[in-house]
């Protein structure tokens, strides 16, 4: 009784968890008990998400099947069942049909698959820039001089031991996400992002917006997003990069474009200028 009772308190509390993951999912960052992709902010991220969903049906049914074919020449063909075993040697038909259904089966998943990727990859009018730069272990951003002129770095928020980090951020923010400084853009606007390493290979990925490119030295990757909703929304490098790689979060604030405006007139006051006429330190805490 102990444990059915465990078991149900198990289950309700999974079920309260999922229900309180679809309500915060447009935070933009993965919840506890969380069995699903984040919720989708962007064009691509919500193609991704139909995509993906429509593959799971795929596999499953593939799955379901090969598991019949098992269980059906376990019980028909097993020594006691059939002292005799065949000697057919081959079956033309057979070997047409798991020779063209497969092939069918690939190409209606490739087919909207590099549509996805082409999407991705073709960016269209932009209204924003954007360069992110991996470095060893934190995010540097720039903005163009027409957008401002002005680059930042973007840091884990540190505290005085690296137990600290596996704690919750000062304003709640998910563990190993916190940083000091938000990237900040406005909402429903193109935003091209061009994604460079510094050193040695890294990658930008933000799940809710549908991003995951590679960040590599002496090379210029470009995407694009166009987020849907304000909010918060957090992603990290997905790329093993090294000692601090699992602390190297990125945080994107989507703000309206009013707010952006103004956020913009700070930020040129408080970065460093690209163009060298404001010697300003960025802002940045010790690791």
């Amino acid at each position: 009784m102990r444990l059915l009772s465990a078991g149900v308190a198990l289950i309700a509390g999974g079920t309260a968890a999922l229900a309180q993951t679809a309500t915060t999912a447009g935070h933009g960052a993965p919840n506890p008990w969380q069995i699903t992709m984040q919720e989708p902010v962007t064009e691509i991220a919500q193609n991704i998400n139909l995509f993906h969903n429509w593959l799971l049906w795929i596999i499953t049914a593939i799955s379901l099947f090969v598991l019949a074919l098992l269980i059906y020449v376990v019980v028909k063909f097993n020594e006691r069942a059939n002292p005799t075993p065949s000697r057919t040697t081959h079956n033309t038909l057979l070997e047409v049909a798991w020779t063209v259904v497969p092939v069918l089966i690939l190409v209606s998943i490739a087919i909207p698959s590099f549509r996805i990727l082409r999407q991705q990859l073709v960016i269209p009018q932009h209204d924003v820039v954007v360069k992110a730069t991996g470095r060893s272990w934190y995010w540097e951003y720039e903005y163009p001089s027409d957008q401002g002129g002005f680059r930042f770095e973007q840091r884990i928020i540190a505290e005085a031991d690296d137990q600290a980090k596996a704690k919750p951020g000062p304003k709640g923010e998910p563990r190993l996400l916190a940083v000091d400084n938000e990237l900040v853009l406005p909402v429903n606007k193109v935003v091209r992002l061009q994604v460079t390493g510094g050193d040695v290979l890294h990658a930008f990925a933000m799940p809710s917006f549908g991003i995951k490119i590679d960040a590599v030295p002496g090379r210029l990757n470009e995407t694009w997003f166009r987020a849907e909703r304000e909010g918060v929304y957090y992603g990290q490098c997905s790329e093993l990069c090294g000692q601090y790689h699992a602390y190297m979060p990125i945080a994107i604030r989507v703000v309206s474009e009013q707010d952006y405006g103004r956020w913009l007139e700070q930020a040129k006051t408080k970065f460093a200028r690209i163009d060298g006429a404001a010697d300003v330190k960025l802002a940045a805490v010790a690791r």
